[in-house]
């Protein structure tokens, strides 16, 4: 028996508990570094006359959550029984960590924050999707407004110099209705839109989905109850018809 179970003990695969405590426990505290982070990032933009100093600021919180950011993928990837596996499934999240190094890609570490706050909706709102849902979009339709009015602002022929712009142009473009009186002209900018466009399309499939999802469950849950109700029904005749035979085969026994 011992030559038996020993190697079945050694196939047993190394769980990712510890990954998933790391996980578990570091849900509200990355949660609150992001709130900071858009915080950080958000000020020096809505308020253009800011100082050189607030600025300074802004930009170390910035960077010291992107760190935090960063630490929390090596842990979990140091923690990952299958290490290969956890690259592969997390490609995105090793992306937006490493791109932003790059000064023209700097923006992604809104990214790296919507994914931080996107994990720990998953995790707080399984099977709340209308709220989850509700709070991705705003999520999204702010930090896209934010990002467009720092890429528009420096040049003269924008047409997106303020924030409440910014936001309008977020909404229609998310939306998909697109009505062209506000639009981006820098590069960075219509990069910006085409995301936020295929956010907009995503956004849209999610709502289709679930609703459909939500009509089919409701069809299921009708069928069962009226497949239930004639089965019962059935049933019930089932037992009249027998009771009925059992007394005419007594009312028969008694003329014989």
């Amino acid at each position: 028996m011992i030559g038996i179970t020993a190697p079945a003990r050694a196939t047993i695969a190394p769980t990712d508990g510890r990954r998933k405590m790391w996980e578990k426990r570091m849900e509200w505290p990355l949660t609150g570094v992001a709130v900071l982070f858009l915080g950080a990032y958000a000020w020096p933009i809505l308020q253009p006359s800011l100082g050189s100093t607030g600025r300074a600021w802004c930009e170390v919180v910035t960077w010291l959550a992107w760190g935090l950011f960063a630490l929390d993928y090596v842990v979990r990837l140091v923690q990952s029984s299958d290490k290969p596996r956890f690259l592969r499934r997390h490609v995105l999240d090793l992306l937006v960590i490493v791109l932003p190094l790059l000064r023209p890609l700097r923006l992604l570490r809104l990214v790296a924050m919507l994914n931080v706050l996107n994990r720990t909706a998953a995790l707080a709102l399984r099977g709340r999707v209308v709220v989850y849902f509700v709070g991705a979009t705003v999520l999204i339709v702010f930090c896209a407004a934010l990002a467009v009015l720092e890429a528009e602002r420096p040049i003269e022929e924008a047409g997106i110099r303020n924030f409440p712009d910014a936001l309008w142009w977020a909404i229609t473009t998310i939306t998909t209705v697109g009505y062209g009186d506000r639009y981006p002209v820098s590069g960075t900018g219509r990069l910006i839109a085409v995301g936020l466009m295929v956010a907009g399309i995503a956004l849209l499939g999610v709502v289709t989905a679930t609703f459909a999802s939500w009509l089919v469950r409701r069809v299921e849950e009708v069928e069962a109850t009226s497949q239930t109700v004639t089965r019962a029904q059935i049933a019930e005749l089932s037992r009249e018809i027998a009771e009925l035979r059992a007394a005419l085969a007594a009312s028969e026994r008694k003329e014989t």
